[in-house]
Formats: C-alpha cells, structure tokens, sequence
C-alpha cells in the first residue's frame, strides 16, 4: 500500500515505477488517483466548513432568543437545518471517494528497490552466483517416474479423491518428506535463530488484504466459509504484528518467525504449467521465514534470510543459483527478491525452490503495524520480509532426482540420516 501523500510529492516517480514493473497505464492511474485525493480533500475540507458554521449558528440560536429575536432564531434554525445536509453530503461523498481511493491504492504493486534490475520478465533476471556442480553422467529420470516406480507417489489415488494436482506419499517416501520439514525447522530455529510458530491455516480477509494477497489474487485462493485457508504461512506470521505498534527495542534485533505449515494455492494462473509430478500443487508443505524490521535494518536482514535458505540446500548438498529478479518478474508486494534455484537433472536446469523478498514498508501500511523509536512521539512502519526455508515438496523433488541410484532407489542425503530413523536409502517395498 502506498501512501498518497508520497504520489502528491512526486507523481513522477510513481509513474516511472509502476512502468518499470510493467503496469501500461501507470500516468492514467496516478491521474486518477490524485483526482481522487483532490475530491476527498474538498469533501473534507466542505464537511470541516460545514460542521464550523453549524457549530457557528447554534451558538448564534442561544442568543437571539436571549434578545427575544425569534425572527433570527428562526432563520438560524432553518441555517442549521440546511448546513445539516450540507455535511450529509459532504461525509457521503467523503466515504465514497475515499473508498475509491482505497481500492485504487490497494490494487498497485509496490515499487523496486533502486538496485533491481529493469525487465519485463525472468529473461532479465540476473544471476549472482552459483553452488555446487550438477552431476554428469547417471540416471535422469523425473521425480514422478521414480515415486511412481518405487509405488510410493500415486497420483491416481490422489485424483480420485480429490482431483489434479494432488499426490499420495506413502512409506519411506513420506517419511522422507516428514524428515525434511523437520530438518529444516531444527536448521532455522536452532542455528539461525527464527522463532518457531504454529499459526492458523485459516485467516480473515484483512490478513489476505494485509500482506497483499487480497484483492488482486483472489482466484489463486481457496475460501472456506468465512474464512481463506492460506498459501504460505507468510500470511500469518506477517500478521503477527498487524495493528500494533512495536516498542523500538524489541525490533533492535530483527523479530524472526518461522514455520512448517501446509499451503493451499489453487494456482488459477498457471493452467496447463507442471501438470505433472509435485512441483505445482494444490497443497504443500512449506517452512516460511518471516522478519520484521527497522527501516534501516532491512537490506541486511534480506542477504541473512537468502543465506538462512541457502544453507539448507547446502547441508543437503544440492546445486543451486542464486538470481537476483528483475522489476517485471517480481510478486505484488516485494521491492526486491532473490531467487533460489536447485538443479533438476530431468529437465537439465535450475527451477525456483525459494523465493526470499524484501517488501518493505508495502505491508506494514495495509496491516497498519508500526514502531516507536526511543525518545520519539511519532511512529513508523516497519518493514516485512518473507521467504522460503525451503519449500518441502519442491526439496523432496530435488532430493529423489539429485540422489537417484541406477536400480531407481533414493540415496537418502547424510543430513536427513538421524531424521529417517537412519534409512539411508529408499527402495521399492
């Protein structure tokens, strides 16, 4: 959410921002929205007038009839009868603007960082940095020929119940999957010092709205009742500190969540993409990292989050890239965000297994949370970070095809050993 007052400032900026992230008609909607906000001002400024001539001519009331003027008494009172209306008026206009004005702010996308790169696409996405050497030589076999052939991924089970894209883990494979969410929450909260939280999967609108998923990507939800259930746990530990205003001190260190929770996309934008296998499904696991920060904390606390995922794909020894997105290829709320991508020798290529960005203070403003520095009255926002630590499903896929053996059974990485009972490979039962 942005702050009008910033596009009053310097229209120019946000018209420059909004086309560097694609948006076509960036100069017409920042027309629109300052002819909203002139409209709502005048309402209020009238509304303001309004209720000052009321106040004006009742007082007025009071002492014409102390002189026995009921002739002005009575114009007075058909003054404030007609003033009355005025402000009617005035404040029906002031909440219609003004919620126009809302929604219009609520649907724009926030502005990148100075030091993301220009693009309209992943094309333009910028590599940083590598780790680890994929494999030469060796089976390549994809993920799902290889659950399918040990008869522990059965998609057919899963389609029948529930329909596509969705999976049935059954034995050392879904011990596996256990053993990873486990492993990395163990990663995060004992060696990175992130708080583990076991929050809602099921959240009001305003929480949606809060970190940007609402109203823009409501088709990629699924609504149950009055209540969404949640595509990453991003939502609810984000909203932690929704409507609150924070004490300076607890944010000298960066408020680090995080959890192992599953997620619900309905992925209504990605028709006809990895229909097949685990990679885009209507449910997964995944441990989210959540920070809240000072202003001037947050670009730190951004490389800290992608190193916290980084290490995980290190301890289990998966090649990967690190790539820094450019401004078209970014979410709704980010202003900067890197990329995790781990080597898949089926499709010989790195594809996402992280996404880490900075939002901001783009958040902070829709959920209203805010701190106070020492010593000062007035507050700020704070600014949220998000990302994964690892996405499970997407690990497992890179763990079955990173590790497959010639007889199309699972070495089982040396990290996950203590998690699986000490199963160091996973065969067909």
């Amino acid at each position: 959410m942005h702050d009008i007052r910033a596009i009053r400032d310097n229209p120019d900026a946000f018209v420059a921002g909004w086309s560097s992230r694609g948006v076509e008609d960036a100069r017409a909607i920042v027309d629109e929205l300052l002819k909203l906000d002139r409209e709502l001002r005048a309402a209020q400024t009238a509304g303001q007038e309004g209720l000052a001539k009321r106040n004006a001519a009742s007082k007025a009331i009071g002492a014409a009839m102390a002189k026995k003027d009921m002739a002005e008494a009575e114009r007075l009172k058909a003054e404030v009868e007609s003033l009355k209306g005025e402000i009617a008026a005035a404040e029906e206009t002031e909440r219609e603007v003004g919620g126009r004005l809302r929604d219009l702010l609520a649907a724009q996308k926030n502005l990148a960082a100075d030091d993301v790169p220009d693009g309209e696409d992943e094309s333009a996405n910028v590599e940083v940095s590598r780790w680890g050497t994929p494999r030469e030589g060796g089976p390549a076999k994809d993920h799902a020929d290889l659950g399918e052939a040990l008869g522990l991924l059965d998609f057919e089970a899963a389609a029948r119940m529930s329909g596509a894209r969705f999976a049935v883990l059954k034995g050392g494979l879904a011990r596996l999957e256990r053993a990873v969410g486990q492993f990395m929450l163990d990663v995060q909260t004992g060696e990175h010092g992130y708080l583990e939280v076991n929050p809602p999967y099921l959240v009001r609108d305003e929480a949606m709205f809060g970190t940007g998923q609402l109203p823009k990507f409501e088709e990629d939800l699924f609504r149950v009742g009055e209540h969404l259930l949640i595509p990453t746990a991003e939502v609810s530990l984000t909203n932690l500190v929704r409507e609150q205003i924070l004490p300076e001190s607890e944010l000298t260190t960066p408020i680090r969540y995080t959890a192992l929770t599953p997620c619900f996309r309905a992925e209504a934008g990605s028709a006809g993409r990895d229909t097949r296998g685990l990679i885009r499904q209507h449910q997964f696991h995944k441990v989210e990292l959540v920070s809240i920060t000072r202003p001037e904390d947050s670009e730190a606390e951004h490389e800290r989050m992608v190193g916290c995922a980084e290490a995980i794909l290190q301890r289990l020894e998966l090649p990967y890239r690190k790539v820094l997105l450019c401004k078209g290829d970014m979410g709704f709320s980010a202003r900067k965000t890197y990329d995790l991508e781990v080597w898949l020798p089926s499709q010989n290529t790195y594809r996402e297994i992280s996404s880490c960005s900075n939002c901001g203070d783009f958040q902070a403003r829709r959920m209203d949370a805010r701190f106070k520095r020492d010593g000062e009255k007035k507050t700020e926002f704070v600014h949220t970070l998000n990302g994964s630590g690892l996405a499970v499903g997407r690990t497992l896929v890179a763990i079955l095809e990173n590790y497959q053996q010639d007889d199309g059974s699972i070495r089982v990485p040396s990290a996950l050993i203590p998690y699986t009972g000490g199963v160091e490979r996973i065969a067909a039962d």
